[in-house]
């Protein structure tokens, strides 16, 4: 425990970079490619019962109606694909649909899960990757609190480079619960910092991860500061909408 407490605290007073932390954090989605599913099905340790699976799942629904409604038609990129839960609907609709994420053991879950050749895949780090293409829609989905908060303004600079001068952006997040009562942490946080949690996987390994929650005005301000148009939405649990150049 002694030794625990240590690595906590050294974590705590030390100096650490932007950088740092999306190194860190790249690895620990790497390594977390084999438990994400369960967390966004809630299953195994993130089962909170069937009213909260309910909820959950009515939720989601309402994210995918409005994606649904949003059209990410044409030439479509998604940032950060994860294991592809979103990127089997962007399929759907898509006329070519190119797929990034940093780590290759997601993307190959997303592969197998989406099982289509005409999705393109790429592995690369979203703050480095060079690309010459521009795309209708940009989609990404629960990244967009995993970019730390003096990266916002470069992070979106990058969307509106690899849109076409009509294009739009389409994300999903997650949400703090507004809701009063006693808040019900994920398992795997085991200590909760501003904008920054230290998360723990199943075989014992602790990364430190950015994770900035904004509630929905305070989302949609900071976009349109960027110089975009945006239209900001919420359930209980996820925030989500729609953006493009003023």
């Amino acid at each position: 425990m002694a030794a625990f407490e240590a690595l906590i605290q050294e974590r705590e007073t030390a100096e650490v970079s932007d950088e740092d932390l999306l190194s860190e954090q790249r690895s620990y989605y790497q390594a977390r490619a084999p438990e994400y599913d369960e967390w966004w099905q809630r299953q195994g340790r993130f089962d909170r019962g069937e009213d909260e699976l309910l909820e959950w799942q009515r939720q989601v629904a309402v994210v995918d109606d409005a994606l649904a409604s949003f059209g990410a038609t044409g030439s479509v990129l998604e940032l950060a694909g994860g294991t592809g839960w979103w990127t089997e609907r962007l399929a759907r609709t898509a006329d070519h649909l190119t797929v990034v994420d940093s780590s290759p053991e997601v993307l190959a879950l997303n592969q197998e899960r989406v099982g289509r050749p005409d999705v393109r895949y790429v592995v690369a780090d979203l703050f480095d990757w060079q690309n010459d293409s521009h795309y209708d829609v940009v989609f990404f989905s629960f990244w967009l609190s995993h970019v730390p908060r003096p990266r916002f303004g470069e992070f979106w600079s990058l969307v509106a480079s690899w849109l076409t001068p009509s294009g739009r952006a389409f994300f999903i997040d997650n949400r703090n619960d507004p809701q009063p009562g006693t808040p019900v942490n994920d398992p795997f946080v085991i200590k909760y910092d501003t904008d920054l949690h230290l998360r723990r996987l199943s075989d014992g390994s602790e990364y430190r991860v950015v994770s900035v929650m904004y509630e929905p005005g305070e989302l949609q301000s900071l976009i349109e500061a960027e110089d975009w148009k945006a239209e900001v939405q919420s359930t209980r649990w996820f925030v989500f909408g729609s953006a493009r150049r003023s």
